[in-house]
């Protein structure tokens, strides 16, 4: 949790949100908010608002950063390109793939998986090399 996203909680929190509005809001989980509003002394207040109410912010998944919606278009999860990346490479088990494709490598006969692309033919671009250019060191 970044220390923006520390001082976003504490803000929603003073203006009577719930834990999990709050975690909604910025992307974290429900007990990772609660724990830091514990241990900060932001706990045993009761919402004010129900908790189908989210705030009027909504804050990037990895940085905590505010983003600005566009009215009329899909709605930002992320502040840019590099937070998008980041959040999901290290979120793999979060992401729900269904574009995960099984093949045998045409060059050295190994069974390997790809995301994302149903039409690979090789493991790696060494086996790609190798069988292209049947293994010489043609530059």
């Amino acid at each position: 949790m970044t220390g923006e996203q520390k001082n976003q909680i504490a803000d929603l929190r003073a203006k009577g949100f719930g834990y999990a509005t709050i975690a909604q809001a910025l992307g974290l989980s429900k007990s990772t908010v609660t724990s830091h509003c514990q241990r900060n002394k932001l706990g045993g207040i009761k919402a004010n608002h129900s908790a189908t109410v989210t705030p009027d912010k909504e804050y990037c998944k990895h940085c905590g950063k505010e983003l600005i919606q566009i009215s009329g278009k899909k709605k930002l999860k992320f502040c840019n390109q590099d937070c998008r990346i980041t959040w999901w490479n290290s979120n793999q088990d979060k992401v729900n793939k269904k574009a995960i494709y099984s093949f045998t490598c045409a060059y050295c006969g190994c069974s390997f998986t790809a995301y994302g692309n149903s039409k690979r033919k090789y493991c790696s671009h060494d086996c790609y090399i190798n069988d292209r250019f049947k293994g010489s060191d043609v530059l």
